[in-house]
């Protein structure tokens, strides 16, 4: 009995150092990173994939294990910017990665990237049409063999889905125009500004379109009280016109632009937020399909890009 105690201390023992200095596990609680990660499946997190972040920062400060930096479209886990109290307690998050320290994103006034090049084949739109035509689109939908596609909401009688560039053009190919979609986030130049991704050690220019971006990242993360009068930002009692840096900060986003659980919503990330980057699904089911028919076996150990 005695043996059979210390083994199961042991693993104990040795699940818990795994999941500190090793690897964790996240669940996906959201629709907003389909088509690469569904509601409800688990993915492993590399946790020395951006050197490892050692535990207890609220009492030991923020270190780092040979760090390495981000690369544009990882999928990051990471706590939340806007939370309370000790960074490693927070809330986490998990998005894709599309904005690196010292790069330049033009984005509109929903702080939702217009230009440059699209990232992943999987993010995707919100889309508008008749709410008299669900049948039509459903059947659609069966017929591309789009999976997991479901109704996001209403609008003013309209029915609202979310596709993919692919998906929606699958789509279209089925319906022959018996079905207008129009996207509510149609691109477009008005109030496109280029907003930069803050860096250490890096000067930023304050213009009336990132000013309150900047704001809110100099007082929640650079210790400094910081505020607006109009326009013009104001950095401990002083009117600053720029303002430098002391920590990489990171833009992230979700492929679904209806969830705003992203930097639209928190704003940068900075890099003693970063947990690691996710790597693997290893469970995948959808819990609103019945028990069996709900596994998605083929995404049990898929790797996530």
């Amino acid at each position: 009995m005695k043996q059979l105690l210390k083994a199961l201390l042991l693993a104990v023992i040795l699940v818990l150092l795994v999941k500190v200095f090793a690897f964790t596990s996240c669940m996906i609680p959201s629709t907003g990173m389909e088509n690469t990660l569904y509601r409800g499946e688990r993915v492993i997190v590399n946790k020395w994939s951006y050197g490892l972040r050692l535990p207890l920062m609220g009492w030991a400060g923020y270190h780092r294990l040979a760090a390495r930096p981000v690369s544009r479209g990882d999928i990051v886990l990471f706590n939340n910017p806007a939370g309370q109290g000790s960074i490693d307690r927070r809330d986490v998050f998990i998005n894709r990665c599309i904005g690196l320290p010292g790069d330049t994103l033009m984005l509109n006034n929903e702080l939702i990237q217009t230009r440059d090049q699209v990232l992943s084949p999987d993010s995707k739109l919100l889309y508008a049409y008749p709410g008299d035509q669900e049948e039509a689109v459903e059947a659609a939908i069966r017929q591309a063999g789009i999976r997991d596609n479901k109704l996001m909401g209403y609008n003013e009688g309209d029915y609202l889905r979310s596709f993919s560039h692919y998906e929606i053009y699958l789509l279209r190919q089925e319906l022959r125009g018996r079905v207008k979609l129009h996207s509510l986030q149609t691109e477009t130049d008005d109030g496109v500004h280029p907003f930069v991704v803050p860096g250490k050690g890096m000067t930023l220019k304050v213009y009336p379109w990132n000013a309150k971006l900047l704001c809110n990242t100099i007082m929640q993360h650079e210790g400094r009280k910081a505020s607006l009068k109009g326009d013009t930002l104001w950095v401990d009692g002083k009117r600053a016109t720029q303002y430098t840096f002391t920590k990489d900060y990171h833009w992230v986003a979700s492929n679904n632009s209806v969830s705003m659980c992203d930097s639209r919503l928190f704003g940068f990330v900075p890099d003693d937020h970063l947990i690691g980057r996710a790597s693997l699904i290893w469970f995948s089911k959808d819990n609103e399909k019945p028990f069996w028919e709900g596994f998605r076996w083929k995404r049990f150990f898929r790797s996530v890009r």
